[in-house]
């Protein structure tokens, strides 16, 4: 796998690409080539900030000599009124990045300041808080790193480091045994190691995974938080526990108090408003 830095470049690369095209004409055609000049990013309304390592990467990949200081740090909190940073570089590179690094920081800064507001919900309890794959094609890598950014932990990045047994997986293949045990073969067969996830959908279901085993993580898909508690008794800690649907910011801490692992919520990216921010061009 591509580590996080080469899937930036490539993200950053065919983000710009689809941005400028055959050239970026607005700024070719009234900005003279050795333009000099400087921006800051101005924060226009309050949050936690995500995306300032992946702006400052941005201008950087662009013209590798830009200056970029920052004024902010991820996960920081901000206030409208101040500057995130500030970037001295040719005028042309500011310009031409200035929409993606705005798209990115301002979708970033959204995901990350909805996901603090579910982890503050979290203080106190030992369940943690996992984003899901409900992401924006192409957009994952950031969308994922700004829940990270938010305080909450990332679930599977995709198909691939995962094994998740979810109800089509266990209709098609014919039941909940029977999709476990190819499961659990193919791990040991093809892929050691790889971690098995299995969805329940009611408290038989959970029984008939305590007594089959090879699991390494039940999930408990829409369970109320009575249901939850009577299920976490069942398994007994044998399993890692994760609920999953249903779950806001007015129930979660129901849902935390009876001792769960993990609760996923796909609301963490799917519904996250983004941020007000603007780059604003420095006329010294």
């Amino acid at each position: 796998m591509l580590t996080f830095n080469e899937q930036l470049h490539h993200l950053i690369e065919s983000a710009l690409q689809e941005d400028i095209g055959d050239g970026d004409h607005s700024t070719l055609s009234v900005i003279p080539a050795d333009a000099k000049g400087k921006a800051v990013l101005k924060i226009k309304q309050a949050g936690t900030i995500a995306g300032m390592q992946v702006a400052a990467a941005i201008f950087n990949y662009k013209e590798p000599s830009a200056r970029f200081v920052a004024f902010k740090k991820d996960g920081n909190q901000m206030q409208v009124g101040e500057n995130a940073f500030e970037v001295e570089a040719s005028v042309h590179t500011i310009l031409q990045c200035e929409r993606l690094v705005l798209n990115c920081l301002q979708r970033m800064s959204g995901i990350a300041t909805l996901t603090r507001l579910y982890t503050d919900r979290l203080k106190g309890y030992a369940t943690r808080l996992l984003d899901t794959r409900k992401t924006t094609p192409g957009f994952r890598l950031l969308e994922k790193e700004a829940v990270r950014i938010g305080g909450g932990h990332n679930h599977r990045m995709g198909l691939y480091d995962m094994i998740m047994l979810k109800d089509n997986h266990i209709d098609y293949c014919g039941g909940l045994e029977k999709a476990i045990d190819r499961a659990y073969t193919y791990v040991q067969q093809v892929k050691p190691g790889l971690k098995i996830e299995v969805e329940t959908r009611s408290l038989d279901d959970v029984k008939r995974v305590v007594t089959f085993g090879k699991v390494d993580r039940i999930m408990l898909d829409n369970f109320t938080p009575e249901m939850l508690s009577q299920a976490l008794k069942i398994i007994n800690r044998q399993f890692e526990t994760e609920a999953s649907g249903g779950i806001t910011l007015d129930n979660i801490t129901e849902y935390a108090a009876t001792g769960v692992d993990y609760v996923s919520v796909g609301a963490l990216i799917h519904q996250a408003a983004s941020l007000d921010l603007s780059l604003k061009a420095v006329i010294i």
